[in-house]
């Protein structure tokens, strides 16, 4: 009889990320560190995380259009989004929190700090949770976000995307991100994404319309998956006598 021992999270390979100092990305030079980061061996605190049950989420936490509805629906084109949670080495995430964030159907936040000229929707907070099932599954339904204007360069706009934020079993795999969705223009000349190294890493967060889960005269469908880090693991043989 064998058993399957998770040990120490693998290192992380900073080739999956893009640089912290890019100048395209206007932001990032004050953001960016002035000297390389240190190494230091994984503690307590970095292999453990808070743990999440499904007592402590709403029926509605994952359901971006009703969650916040009050006097109506809210305005825009409704999607479903789903896909899987996994580490490095292909195992699922399971009981994961996955957060979730985004503008309006107009490109608009619901945050005071939110100028922009597209229209506030009172039915739409753009903000969900959920957590990952025993095959590191997730779902959510929303309203498509719109793309907005920002203050990089003169006229440049996001293209529609979705913010999200993962804690799993370790403040290792910790991950905030946003990922974009297929077929959007913007993509190609958005300076954020000009970032990413190569064109792989950049797909990883496309979401890809999943047509075979539209919901007919409902929501359209896209699919988008997860890989986390994973922890290094061994086979320990248990003979049984």
């Amino acid at each position: 009889m064998s058993k399957l021992i998770l040990g120490a999270y693998a290192q992380r390979n900073t080739d999956d990320h893009p640089p912290a100092y890019a100048p395209g990305y206007k932001t990032s030079v004050l953001r960016s560190p002035k000297n390389a980061l240190i190494s230091i061996a994984q503690t307590l605190t970095e292999v453990t995380s808070p743990r999440f049950s499904d007592e402590h989420f709403g029926s509605k936490d994952n359901d971006l259009i009703l969650n916040y509805a009050k006097d109506g629906l809210p305005i825009g084109e409704r999607i479903v989004v789903h896909g899987y949670v996994r580490d490095q080495f292909g195992r699922p995430v399971k009981n994961a929190l996955l957060e979730v964030w985004q503008a309006n159907a107009s490109g608009r936040y619901r945050h005071p700090n939110d100028q922009f000229i597209g229209a506030m929707d009172p039915n739409f907070g753009g903000c969900g949770r959920m957590m990952t099932d025993a095959n590191g599954y997730f779902v959510f339904r929303t309203i498509k976000p719109g793309p907005y204007p920002w203050r990089n360069r003169i006229n440049e706009w996001r293209p529609a995307h979705i913010h999200f934020s993962l804690l799993a079993d370790g403040w290792a795999q910790r991950l905030i991100s946003q990922f974009y969705f297929e077929g959007d223009p913007l993509i190609d000349s958005c300076p954020i994404i000009k970032t990413i190294p190569t064109e792989d890493q950049r797909r990883a967060l496309i979401a890809k319309e999943d047509k075979s889960n539209f919901l007919e005269a409902d929501s359209r469908c896209y699919r988008f998956d997860i890989t986390l880090r994973g922890r290094r693991a061994t086979y320990f043989e248990n003979e049984l006598t």
